[in-house]
């Protein structure tokens, strides 16, 4: 699904990238994980089409980034995106009009799962509405691939649940998902596979099973003994 082939991205005299090879099937969920200023979120701006000045390559579907591939991608980044002046009933119609895989009927269903209301405007919610307002417009288009940076981040556990519920019961199986985060214990058991990023390279990329059975650990543990 996602090739990535030595990937490197610098700013200035820092190195956020250095060589990164990764190939990212169909059909997964995939944690990108590291500490702070590891890459993860030059990794999926580079994914998505925001960052173009990088050295290596990157292929969806065999074919390098271009608008038919950014079609294919429905992108969750770590800030908040929406005019605090908006609601969600103005994104709705935004998001229809912008995406053809967008399904206005999915979305209102998850408005009304996650106890929103489609009119309240953007900068009167908390962190916690904010981000489900987000998640479920991200989760309501039919994409091919879903790349959602830090989606429980900074939120309560009790939202963070919802969140991980809203992902899970949205996505086509088909689909590539990939998700940054660093809390790792809150989120590994929804994981297929999991990236390790440090220094802008990658540390380790396995299964989760595999992993779990051969270091006697969660990934959240192992992560602590990589990174300690």
């Amino acid at each position: 699904m996602i090739s990535i082939v030595n990937v490197s991205k610098r700013y200035g005299k820092t190195q956020a990238l250095d060589g990164v090879n990764l190939e990212l099937p169909a059909g997964k969920i995939i944690g990108l994980c590291g500490p702070n200023g590891s890459g993860k979120t030059t990794l999926m701006k580079i994914l998505v089409g925001l960052l173009r000045d990088f050295d290596g390559d990157v292929f969806i579907n065999q074919h390098a980034i271009n608008q038919e591939s950014k079609a294919l991608i429905s992108y969750l980044p770590d800030i908040n995106y929406i005019d605090g002046k908006v609601n969600g009933n103005y994104m709705r119609t935004y998001f229809n009009d912008m995406y053809s895989d967008f399904d206005s009927d999915k979305f209102d269903q998850m408005m009304k799962l996650m106890k929103l209301d489609i009119n309240q405007p953007f900068n009167t919610m908390s962190k916690g509405m904010k981000e489900k307002l987000q998640v479920a417009l991200v989760m309501s288009r039919k994409a091919s691939i879903y790349i959602l940076d830090e989606p429980i981040g900074g939120v309560d556990p009790a939202s963070r649940e919802l969140i991980l519920n809203t992902i899970l019961d949205n996505y086509d199986p088909q689909a590539l998902v990939l998700i940054s985060t660093h809390l790792i214990g809150d989120i590994e058991q929804i994981f297929d596979q999991v990236i390790f990023l440090k220094e802008g390279h990658v540390n380790l990329y396995d299964d989760v099973e595999k992993l779990r059975n051969e270091h006697g650990m969660s990934i959240d543990q192992l992560f602590r003994e990589v990174f300690r």
